[in-house]
């Protein structure tokens, strides 16, 4: 894996011509493996001898994996995505009510508002930089920023740094010093959130895993607390930030696509779903560890593997998809496995895609002519195989 990331889809490709699952070479000479078809994927995220909980690493419980390494956040940091069966049950369950359908639908009015201020702030930072804007660092970024902080009781002052250290942490490029730095100022950071809620408790997801842990002990320790609070930081903004970028490259590459929509022959949440399967927002995500030797797809994947989901590599196979597969088209209407399937689901969807639709809704409303100010090209990418995207989007918002 190139730990630089850089566009995945050509080396998928080539990958899922010969097979649905992928050795692969992890930084720092980890051996592991990638599961690339969809259906391969699905039976895989879905498989009740796979698990999700580091002790399972064979690697790592062996102490072959030294505390810098780049990926072993993912790996270890005590949460929804690292635990399994009562565990997983029991976290979940003290964090689904903030995401409900109900309490997704009463941050609507919320969601629109921000987008009305930050296209404002689109709008004022292109006529400062003539005509031009990063819609990546004055719309995309802010937007799910802001609505994931808020709902957790995060402080405004905290989010710039959350989002830079939030980047350091899912980067697969940095050292072992930058890796463990990253993740320890991370910790000290929601700590101090929590101290605060913990003082002052509002209407917000912190203070309510506060105060369920001091109803019951046993519910939530505090390394689950704030590992619960740096994954929901980083899933609640990088994906939708890359989801809301990935569907505005998508658009202006594809102009008969976005004209289908402003004809009322698709609508923008057929936009999420084609850009969710087409340019995943994450790429290969860490990791799942099978507690038996698997055959999966006639390839055999060893007990205790680190095993990457390749999302970006599903959303185009071939073999789910069709010939088009490569092809961006809003009206396929076709399932993608994108935000997750089976247990570990991603509890976020429903507002992910409610800030997407809206987001694009409202910026190509406002914004009709909004194309890219420089050739996909020399966009540069960003630095890390989780994460698929760019690092910067400079637009042109008229024509």
């Amino acid at each position: 894996m190139d730990p630089a990331g850089g566009c995945p889809h050509a080396d998928n490709a080539r990958l899922l011509a010969e097979n649905a699952v992928a050795e692969v070479v992890l930084p720092g000479d980890v051996r592991g493996m990638a599961v690339l078809g969809h259906e391969a994927l699905k039976e895989f995220l879905a498989h009740p001898d796979v698990a999700k909980d580091a002790e399972h690493f064979t690697a790592l419980r062996e102490g072959g994996i030294p505390d810098g390494w780049p990926l072993r956040t993912f790996a270890t940091v005590r949460g929804m995505t690292t635990a399994d069966a009562d565990d997983h049950r029991r976290l979940r369950s003290l964090v689904s009510k903030a995401f409900s359908a109900r309490r997704v639908e009463a941050l609507r009015p919320r969601v629109e508002a921000l987008t009305a201020e930050l296209l404002d702030d689109l709008a004022a930072a292109a006529a400062a930089g003539d005509g031009i804007a990063d819609l990546r660092t004055h719309f995309a970024l802010p937007l799910p920023m802001r609505v994931i902080c808020e709902l957790l009781g995060v402080d405004e002052v905290h989010q710039d740094r959350l989002h830079h250290l939030s980047n350091r942490v899912v980067s697969t490029s940095i050292g072992p010093e930058e890796a463990v730095a990253a993740n320890r100022e991370m910790a000290e950071v929601l700590a101090a959130v929590t101290a605060g809620r913990a003082e002052r408790p509002g209407d917000d997801l912190t203070s309510a895993l506060i105060a369920a842990r001091e109803e019951d002990g046993d519910r939530l320790d505090p390394q689950e607390l704030i590992g619960t609070l740096i994954l929901m930081v980083i899933a609640g903004h990088e994906t939708t930030l890359n989801l809301i970028t990935n569907a505005v490259r998508a658009l202006c590459a594809h102009r008969d696509q976005l004209d289908l929509v402003r004809s009322g022959k698709a609508d923008w949440p057929d936009v999420v779903e084609e850009t969710l399967r087409w340019d995943s927002p994450v790429s290969y995500f860490p990791f799942r560890y099978p507690t038996r030797d698997l055959t999966l797809d006639g390839t055999r994947i060893p007990k205790g593997t680190p095993v990457l989901a390749g999302y970006s590599a599903a959303g185009r196979d071939l073999a789910a998809y069709g010939p088009d597969a490569t092809l961006f088209r809003v009206t396929r209407q076709a399932r993608n496995l994108s935000l997750g399937h089976g247990a570990h689901y991603c509890l976020g969807a429903p507002l992910a895609r409610m800030e997407a639709t809206i987001a694009l809704d409202r910026l190509f409303t406002r914004f009709p002519a909004l194309d890219l100010a420089v050739p996909e090209a020399e966009l540069p990418r960003h630095a890390s195989f989780v994460g698929n995207s760019v690092g910067r989007l400079p637009v042109r918002l008229t024509g």
